[in-house]
């Protein structure tokens, strides 16, 4: 694959990258009270369908620590978004000339899972590996662009619904489906490094030979879930379970929801060199607690949704910080490391929405039920943060990531 540009253009194409993993993950769950109400699709089918998207990316995750480095980042990212794309365009098609709605929409969350694993897996050592400085700060300032793809996607699928209606959702599937495609395009025409050039990062033994690894691991699960849970659910909370207009509830639900991930994201990116990420991230988790306890007790439509959007600021350092910290703490982890993060936090992206999906079904679509359930994971993350200190605590350099010493 020939290389014309520069760096700089590795950057834009990794943040449209991750616009791209927004788009996949955040479209469906709009549509998921017209799957219910007109394919007659039960919330537990719907349910399963976050399920297989994140099961399915879970699996890439897995995989790619033993095909990423012989395939080549470039590959990686080009391969992911002709998967995306493929996923967008069928979710456009297929429910209109199958009889099974079920598989009609199953067939292409199946290309789209694929498409985000991969940007999901291949696109942060991507922008590590770019030769510039502040890391961490780059880190938080791609991912927020995951929070300004699914604030685009929601505001404008909106504005799409207004002028033409819900029923030609399939068209504007159609249309997301060519952002992955001009950005398989872009990705062959910009320089890519490699973390560990020759393959020389830790293996899977070594790095579970590290204690905090484990307490890595459990932080993204408690990363996706915290974040999932909400970011999928909130739309068909804010129009089943509070009964607010569906426009309405999706520009105060997932679209601040969104805006408020952006902006902690950017936030830490603008100000990273002056705030200290463990700390950040603590104070994150906590607010993230209370934003779940709000939405499952308070009465009020109007806190429930502000508490809906709020916890978009609060989980808005969560992943990327994580990455950050590992990436600091463990520098030769390589591809393999951010694989297995990566396999983490689609664990939690499965477990906080199946979480919601399950116990909400089971208790006559009960979503605040659902949302207390999952208080369990940001307070699982503040154990997290607690342990990482503890089990870094003889490492001089950690202790000055972890603790601002």
């Amino acid at each position: 694959m020939k290389t014309r540009l520069g760096y700089r253009h590795t950057l834009r194409a990794s943040y449209i990258g991750y616009i791209t993993q927004a788009a996949v993950n955040n479209f469906s769950p709009l549509l998921f009270v017209m799957f219910n109400s007109v394919f007659g699709l039960s919330m537990l089918k719907i349910s399963s369908l976050i399920t297989v998207n994140f099961g399915i990316q879970l699996l890439i995750d897995l995989l790619s620590a033993f095909f990423i480095d012989r395939l080549g980042y470039k590959r990686s990212a080009v391969i992911a978004h002709f998967s995306a794309f493929a996923g967008m365009t069928l979710l456009g098609i297929l429910p209109a000339i199958m009889a099974d709605k079920y598989a009609a929409l199953l067939i292409p969350t199946v290309f789209n899972a694929v498409g985000g694993g991969l940007c999901e897996v291949i696109v942060s050592p991507i922008v590590e590996a770019c030769p510039t400085d502040n890391k961490s700060g780059n880190m938080s300032l791609l991912h927020s662009f995951y929070c300004w793809g699914q604030l685009g996607v929601v505001l404008f699928s909106t504005l799409f619904f207004k002028a033409f209606g819900e029923e030609k959702w399939y068209i504007l599937s159609i249309l997301i489906g060519l952002i992955p495609l001009f950005n398989a395009f872009y990705f062959m025409a910009v320089p890519v490094n490699t973390l560990t050039p020759g393959g020389a990062g830790l293996k899977i033994r070594n790095l579970l030979g590290i204690k905090a690894v484990y307490v890595f691991l459990l932080m993204m699960v408690c990363a996706g879930a915290s974040e999932i849970a909400m970011s999928q659910w909130a739309s068909a909370f804010a129009e089943s379970g509070l009964h607010v207009n569906k426009a309405i509830g999706d520009l105060i639900g997932p679209a601040m929801f969104a805006a408020f991930m952006g902006v902690s994201r950017v936030l830490y990116a603008v100000m990273s060199e002056k705030l200290n990420l463990g700390r950040f991230i603590l104070i994150s988790s906590l607010l993230c607690l209370a934003c779940y306890i709000t939405v499952a007790f308070s009465s009020s439509p109007a806190l429930s949704l502000a508490a809906c959007a709020v916890t978009g600021f609060s989980v808005g350092i969560m992943w990327p910080g994580v990455y950050s910290l590992a990436a600091g703490i463990i520098k030769n982890g390589g591809i393999v490391m951010f694989s297995l993060l990566a396999l983490a936090g689609d664990f939690g992206c499965i477990s906080g929405p199946s979480l919601v999906g399950i116990i909400s079904s089971s208790h006559g679509n009960d979503f605040r039920l659902g949302f207390l359930f999952s208080a369990i994971f940001p307070l699982a993350l503040i154990t997290g943060v607690i342990l990482l200190r503890k089990v870094t605590s003889n490492e001089r350099q950690v202790k000055e990531c972890i603790q601002g010493n």
